[in-house]
């Protein structure tokens, strides 16, 4: 059964160029990318700039991720009455300002802050943008969109991520912020020249926005989220340590190791758009096992530098099948509240990223191997269908409202 439905909290509406409204949204996608996963490739640049430990380092990307969690929904339900294009607009201009501040932060104390920051309005722009982009389209298209803005975060680890370890390893780490900061104004510019105008909705509030807690699908849609992603996360963190140990795969090659990963994110970021506005379910209870076996497969062929390559990218595909689904999913279960559950996608994947990074370590530490993340990520994958299996067979007792 399609999940598929009309959400009257986001009017229809008819502007002369989707194309490029879209594109300004995902060039937004772009710059969260590089500011998020540049700074793993640059850990060590900047342990010796800032004169710190590794893990004190490994804090800074972890400030990031609280900051997503903590501003998704927060700044989603404050912005609730604004103009979604002028809610889209002040995110940017945020997370542009807070790159240029960790550019010039003088200290670790400031620079721990400009990253937490900077991570704050990285969910609700993602949520108000997929809720702008959905409402662009017919309702059949809206996986499409969605799928179209998500697309800059994964073009981002294809080309932006490279360049800008790229440079920040020859010119110094700092550049990447200033780079950042330069992609958040290009998206300013973008935005306001193409994103048409629309009006808050009149019955908007935080109170509103809210309300989508309290709602049983959404924490479900959420759920999916943290435990199904987790296991993407679980194998991503390590995928150095694999390719370069496991598959004897030279460290020099680790950029095209990455590239692969982009591009097979890229590739199920577009494919999943299209399976979602097929069946938005559907998606969901083929793809999660999909991904379990891909993991599977994975933790076997890793130890061959070809077949390790291949499955580099057959698993970033994977993965990144689900997130349009995710995202129209959460969509459907809060059609009142579409901003705040929008955003709550992101939350949920950075929760996703921790939990992954936390059992793999755990199933390293206990001598398991660098493959053995992929296992786990396996099994996180069924326990998300699990709970995708649960949220349809609620919904099948009392659909969602349309």
């Amino acid at each position: 059964m399609s999940s598929v439905v009309q959400t009257p909290a986001i009017p229809k509406t008819r502007t002369p160029n989707v194309a490029a409204a879209i594109f300004a949204l995902a060039m937004g996608g772009v710059g969260i990318g590089v500011t998020e996963f540049t700074m793993m490739g640059l850990l060590k640049e900047v342990e010796q700039g800032l004169s710190i430990s590794t893990p004190e380092a490994g804090h800074l990307i972890s400030a990031y991720a609280l900051g997503v969690v903590v501003g998704a929904p927060l700044l989603a339900a404050v912005g609730a009455r604004l103009p979604r294009k002028h809610l889209a607009l002040g995110l940017m201009l945020f997370f542009t300002l807070s790159n240029l501040l960790s550019y010039i932060a003088p200290d670790y104390g400031m620079m721990l802050v400009s990253r937490f920051a900077a991570g704050l309005p990285h969910g609700a722009f993602f949520g108000v943008a997929a809720v702008i982009a959905a409402s662009l389209v017919p309702p059949t298209r809206r996986g499409w969109a969605i799928s179209m803005v998500m697309a800059g975060l994964s073009v981002s680890n294809v080309v932006g991520v490279p360049v800008a370890t790229w440079v920040g390893q020859t010119f110094g780490w700092r550049l990447l912020f200033l780079l950042v900061g330069g992609i958040g104004l290009l998206t300013l510019f973008l935005l306001w020249r193409f994103v048409p105008f629309q009006a808050a909705h009149p019955d908007a509030s935080i109170r509103r926005e809210l309300g989508a807690l309290r709602r049983v699908q959404v924490w479900l849609a959420i759920l999916i989220g943290v435990v199904g992603f987790g296991g993407f996360f679980a194998t991503y963190t390590y995928i150095a340590h694999t390719m370069t140990l496991v598959a004897g795969i030279p460290g020099g090659l680790l950029p095209v190791v990455v590239a692969l990963y982009g591009l097979g994110m890229v590739a199920g970021t577009v494919i999943g758009g299209r399976l979602a506005d097929r069946s938005v379910m559907g998606t969901l209870y083929w793809v999660l096992p999909g991904i379990a076996v891909a993991l599977v497969v994975y933790a076997v062929a890793a130890h061959w530098q070809w077949s390790a390559l291949v499955m580099v990218f057959v698993v970033g595909a994977s993965g990144s099948l689900l997130i349009p689904a995710l995202q129209t999913r959460l969509l459907d279960a809060s059609p009142d509240a579409p901003s705040l559950a929008s955003s709550l996608n992101h939350a949920a994947l950075n929760v996703a990223n921790a939990l992954g990074a936390f059992l793999g370590g755990v199933v390293i530490a206990w001598g398991w191997g660098f493959v053995a993340p992929a296992l786990v990520g396996a099994v996180l994958a069924i326990l998300g269908l699990a709970v995708a299996v649960l949220s349809g067979f609620l919904e099948r007792r009392k659909p969602l409202a349309t």
